[in-house]
């Protein structure tokens, strides 16, 4: 009896050790890198990689792809990331996305492997109409308005400036006349 009762306790403890730890090996390896994934305003995705230990820019090549869901069930991509000229380690994808909602998944394999998910709303950028160019004759009025207006004691005083250095130099040349002659 005491052998059944070692067994019993043997299996018991055991069970109970994989109930305990089933969780902790079933769970993913947490990843070192955290993501930042956003629409641009247009139809582009930003993903900004960081370190999450320290918060520092991943320097290391990010080999990612993107995979895009609209509600409708339409989808877009897997398409790859590439490195963005704004910076070290900002990415974008290779491709634009097409105009409305989406649930973007970006996936990432190295440096390290994370994925995560973001909604973005894709949109065309609409720019604002151009403004006509003034005539030259209206650019013209208006310079002489606001040169009129606001330099008229500045316009004055270098003209008085000028005609006292005039007047100066003409009493210096009369002067030298009058002496040497």
């Amino acid at each position: 009896m005491n052998k059944a009762l070692r067994y019993a306790a043997a299996v018991l403890l055991a069970g109970l050790g994989l109930l305990l730890g089933a969780p902790a090996a079933s769970a993913a390896p947490k990843s070192p890198i955290a993501l930042e994934v956003v629409g641009d305003g247009g139809r582009n995705v930003n993903v900004l990689f960081t370190w999450k230990k320290d918060g520092r820019p991943v320097t290391d090549i990010v080999a990612a792809t993107l995979l895009a869901t609209a509600p409708d069930g339409r989808t877009f991509g897997p398409i790859p990331l590439k490195s963005a000229p704004e910076g070290q380690n900002l990415y974008n994808a290779a491709e634009p996305l097409p105009v409305g909602e989406w649930k973007v998944a970006v996936t990432v394999t190295k440096p390290a492997e994370v994925r995560k998910s973001a909604t973005v709303k894709a949109q065309d950028i609409v720019l604002p109409k151009a403004t006509t160019p003034a005539s030259t004759t209206a650019l013209a009025e208006r310079a002489a308005q606001e040169s009129s207006s606001g330099d008229l004691p500045l316009q004055i005083g270098v003209i008085a400036a000028a005609a006292v250095a005039a007047i100066g130099i003409m009493f210096v040349l009369v002067r030298r006349r009058n002496v040497s002659g």
